[in-house]
């Protein structure tokens, strides 16, 4: 790619793969479609998008591009406004810089300070964009899914019955299993139902890193005590392509996070065709419609995770039906394409626009 053909730098600091990194991912095939697009950091990237070291970045944004506009940088995370504000004032990049913010909890003193810094904030939803207090977004952006990656079954017993588990249906959690996701949530809700929806099986799809293993421990000996072992299957991480698949054959998808960034789990079972239950963490709260889609309880609620649990079990037919009307939200509101669309012209948009 010619260098003036690159107007958007995407900063792509951690090593290690997590969920901001598969948002980014998810995007970028979509983004590139429309716009010149360079990764500074090569982790985790496709064979098929520009990578630039530190020293690569700061050449190239020496000058501006031809028609005199500056580049911008995409920051996702603290220490890649860092970098691009080393780059600005240090070195004299010719950039503008733009900070996703989706944490919701109070920011530290010095993120607050980075993000005053910057030419622009997006926030992906109503929650998170709360938690900006001295600088509030400029723009919210919510993520999206690939409606076609994440679709529906043609028949969702034939896609369960693939999957090789037990029972004749499932509740699915996916993410990784540790307090914060509330997966003891979902173990205390079933456990008392299992016995009255004996053909249910409860399956939890996420890694488990070694300083969560005690809280794994602890869930596995509740449910062995009540003599349910069989009924609830901890598949451990499973790859990226075996994902679809899963969500498909189930019948209840379950994200029940104490806290959350954004959460594309409810948004990729629902472009499944699969019912949602989560708590009002990330920014569920802004795309479920309680009783079309799903439901959305309280945080940290056991009884109304069970309460709605029992009825979404109590009429499969009805759960399924949400499932497939979360689909059409999906398709209508909430693709990868529609988020490619809008970061491109808002990012594209900073060219022109003096820092207030």
């Amino acid at each position: 790619m010619q260098t003036d053909a690159i107007e958007i730098i995407l900063g792509n600091s951690n090593k290690r793969f997590s969920g901001v990194t598969s948002t980014m991912l998810q995007v970028l095939p979509y983004q590139q479609e429309k716009v010149g697009i360079a990764v500074l950091g090569s982790h985790h990237m496709p064979t098929d998008v520009p990578i630039l070291s530190f020293l690569d970045f700061l050449r190239l944004c020496q000058k501006p591009l031809s028609d005199g506009r500056y580049r911008v940088f995409h920051a996702r995370r603290n220490d890649e406004m860092i970098q691009a504000l080393v780059a600005k004032k240090l070195f004299g990049a010719k950039i503008k810089i733009a900070f996703t913010s989706t944490a919701q909890r109070s920011h530290s003193g010095f993120s607050r300070w980075l993000m005053r810094q910057m030419d622009a904030i997006i926030s992906t939803c109503n929650a998170a964009a709360s938690y900006l207090i001295e600088r509030k977004p400029d723009i919210i952006i919510p993520h999206g899914v690939d409606t076609t990656t994440y679709s529906p079954a043609v028949s969702r017993q034939s896609a369960w019955k693939r999957t090789g588990l037990p029972g004749s249906y499932g509740i699915g959690a996916f993410g990784r299993v540790r307090h914060s996701k509330g997966i003891d949530i979902l173990v205390q809700a079933s456990i008392p139902l299992l016995a009255k929806f004996p053909d249910a099986t409860v399956i939890i799809c996420g890694e488990c890193i070694a300083r969560d293993q005690p809280f794994l421990h602890k869930l596995q000996e509740q449910i062995k005590a009540a003599n349910l072992s069989e009924r609830f299957i901890f598949l451990g991480k499973r790859p990226f392509t075996e994902l679809p698949a899963l969500f498909q054959s189930m019948s209840i998808v379950t994200a029940l996070s104490r806290e959350e960034g954004f959460g594309l789990t409810p948004l990729e079972a629902m472009a499944s065709g699969t019912a949602v239950l989560t708590s009002e963490a990330g920014a569920w709260q802004d795309i479920i419609r309680n009783g079309i889609d799903g439901y959305c309880v309280p945080t940290d609620d056991v009884e109304a995770v069970k309460s709605k649990l029992n009825a979404m079990l109590s009429d499969l037919d009805a759960t399924h039906k949400m499932g497939m009307t979360g689909r059409q939200h999906m398709v209508e509101q909430y693709t990868v394409e529609q988020e490619a669309e809008e970061l491109n012209h808002f990012l594209k948009s900073l060219s022109s626009v003096q820092k207030h």
